[in-house]
């Protein structure tokens, strides 16, 4: 995201993690905030890498295996001529179609319990607003994490994960040469014990959604906070159990959503995932929400999901600059510089997939990386500049 909505980073105080999975239970009251008569946006964000770490430092720690697999690019853009460079997941797609590369990933579901009394569990079963089963197990039976067979118009990209099916039609001009055997996979995905996190008075609070015709209360926390206590705590925490820089941790939660204020309300609110980066040797991570609520346009599933994991595939630093673009997606009022692939189509599904356990997925459509650098013809598949077309040509000038 912009840099104006770049997360202070604050390390938390908390020393201590109490892991345990526990039942679901009312909060003893609901928060009171600004009367809203309609829902509050879906947003996302980003907290880049400290920028005092340099892409030399990134390089020899990807080549001495010490973070994950990344590969390099430096491409001219057309638009203006310059030459922007940046760093994606996996391995180039441009000198050798053929790799496959697996990223180690683990799942981790947090238990958010609210001062008030809220609690927001995604091992929980409920049979009112997720009836087809729990956040955690409708996750790990997804298309995010199961291969299936995509196809993107009238072409079969093939067998693949969503992000993997995506990024070979990001670059099919140069993967389909070598028959689309390039793969960038979460692989093994490892989930780990819930962790519960106990969110101080005055960083988070219960909000009814009944206004809003919402299955679920909503759980608002502060980001500040919440992003201190991810890097500062639960990621030094969960080291023993083997999450660290080489792998990428996804921490999942349920109707939990961040807000950029001081306190939480739903009028600074809904981040409902991110994607972050941090330290040397570097450690990626992504927090994200599985949405029962229903009060979010153009949100459902594992939308949020394949929003910050196609993010963190093409801009896994959260540095890799483009020629400004905006005014479309999230950012309707204004510009970013940025290859945040899921931004400029928030709120856009690509089309229902039905995965081996029998439920439907929709996750998000993605912007390709010739939308970006303005590049034409596309290198994605078909010539699209998104991959369920609603791009047809790229970002256009310099947003202003």
């Amino acid at each position: 995201m912009d840099k104006d909505l770049q997360i202070a980073r604050v390390k938390s105080a908390i020393l201590l993690l109490a892991l345990m999975v526990c039942c679901s239970a009312a909060p003893t009251a609901l928060a009171q905030d600004v009367v809203q008569t309609t829902p509050p946006p879906a947003l996302y964000t980003v907290v880049p890498l400290d920028s005092s770490i340099t892409p030399e430092m990134v390089r020899g720690s990807v080549a001495a295996a010490t973070t994950i697999p990344m590969w390099n690019y430096s491409i001219a853009s057309p638009l203006d001529n310059k030459v922007y460079s940046g760093s994606m997941v996996g391995r180039s797609a441009f000198f050798n179609g053929a790799r496959a590369t697996n990223v180690s990933t683990f799942i981790v579901p947090l238990i958010i319990k609210m001062p008030d009394g809220g609690i927001f569990d995604p091992t929980v079963p409920d049979a009112s607003c997720s009836p087809a089963g729990t956040p955690l197990n409708l996750t790990l039976n997804s298309p995010m994490l199961v291969p299936i067979d995509f196809k993107m118009g009238s072409v079969d990209v093939g067998t693949a994960q969503y992000v993997d099916a995506y990024q070979r039609a990001n670059f099919w001009s140069r993967v389909s040469v070598t028959g689309g055997r390039y793969h960038t996979v979460l692989s093994p995905v490892t989930t780990l014990a819930a962790v519960t996190v106990n969110v101080p008075s005055g960083d988070g609070a219960t909000f009814s959604t009944a206004q809003f015709s919402g299955c679920n209360p909503l759980g608002v926390m502060t980001i500040n906070w919440f992003d201190s206590f991810v890097t500062g705590t639960l990621l030094p925490a969960l080291a023993a159990q083997g999450v660290g820089p080489t792998n990428f941790p996804l921490f999942l939660m349920k109707d939990t959503v961040m807000s950029t204020g001081a306190t939480p309300s739903l009028a600074t609110c809904c981040i409902l995932g991110y994607h972050g980066a941090i330290g040397f040797p570097t450690q990626t991570y992504s927090p994200v929400d599985y949405d029962t609520t229903g009060i979010f346009t153009g949100t459902t599933n594992i939308s949020v999901l394949s929003h910050e994991v196609g993010e963190w595939m093409d801009d896994p630093l959260g540095n890799n600059p483009t020629p400004s673009w905006g005014h479309v997606g999230q950012l309707l009022h204004s510009c970013q510089g940025n290859l945040e692939n899921g931004d400029p189509l928030s709120g856009k599904l690509f089309p229902a997939v039905l995965a081996p356990n029998g439920q439907t997925y929709q996750p998000q459509e993605l912007a390709f990386f010739s939308w970006f650098l303005r590049q034409s013809p596309s290198l994605g598949v078909n010539g699209w500049f998104s991959d369920n077309a609603t791009f047809t040509t790229d970002a256009g000038a310099v947003c202003l």
